[in-house]
């Protein structure tokens, strides 16, 4: 593929695919299932979930509705063009990538209580109808640990901008998190 892109074509695609990456981080923060499902290849497998849109909607429910907030803050994103000989004929030749990117996460998990995470994930991409879909994502772990002070979540109401400490509106205002919970519940 790579080989047929001007240097534009490669930098647009390269920021077509990064948004995917930003915009997985900022569904998984408001969970918005639907946005997660449009992420992903029409055919993408979720194991016993099942597949397409559907076998994300309930892969992405059940491991959401396994912990509290969670905010993903994404860098280091390295993308590679497969070339075009190496193409799979079940992707019917459309054009196809590969990427490493580091997700630093904040997470309140319920069993573990407020933790953080330094998490790589190593993704597969496709360009489907003009977008760029993720065809996979493995989740790595380098490394988590749990915070030894109190909740964070625990803490009074910030009222932020009068107070600057405390717990914040986001992402219990969100109407894709409230939605979330209210059918999870």
């Amino acid at each position: 593929m790579a080989d047929e892109m001007t240097a534009v074509e490669q930098a647009v695609a390269r920021d077509e695919i990064r948004q995917l990456a930003f915009a997985y981080a900022d569904a998984v923060d408001r969970r918005d299932l639907n946005l997660l499902a449009s992420l992903y290849r029409p055919d993408a497998r979720f194991g016993t979930h099942g597949t397409g849109p559907s076998g994300a909607r309930a892969c992405f429910a059940q491991s959401l509705s396994q912990i509290g907030m969670a905010v993903l803050l994404v860098a280091n994103h390295l993308i590679e063009f497969d070339p075009t000989d190496s193409k799979d004929s079940s992707d019917g030749g459309a054009p196809t990538a590969r990427g490493r990117v580091w997700a630093h996460g904040f997470i309140d998990d319920g069993d573990e209580g407020f933790i953080q995470q330094l998490i790589k994930y190593e993704d597969r991409y496709i360009r489907v109808d003009g977008v760029w879909k993720f065809t996979s994502r493995r989740h790595l772990l380098w490394l988590g640990w749990r915070h030894d002070e109190p909740d964070p979540l625990a803490q009074p109401e910030a009222n932020w901008p009068d107070r600057q400490i405390g717990l914040g509106s986001i992402p219990y205002d969100d109407e894709h998190w409230q939605g979330f919970w209210a059918q999870t519940r």
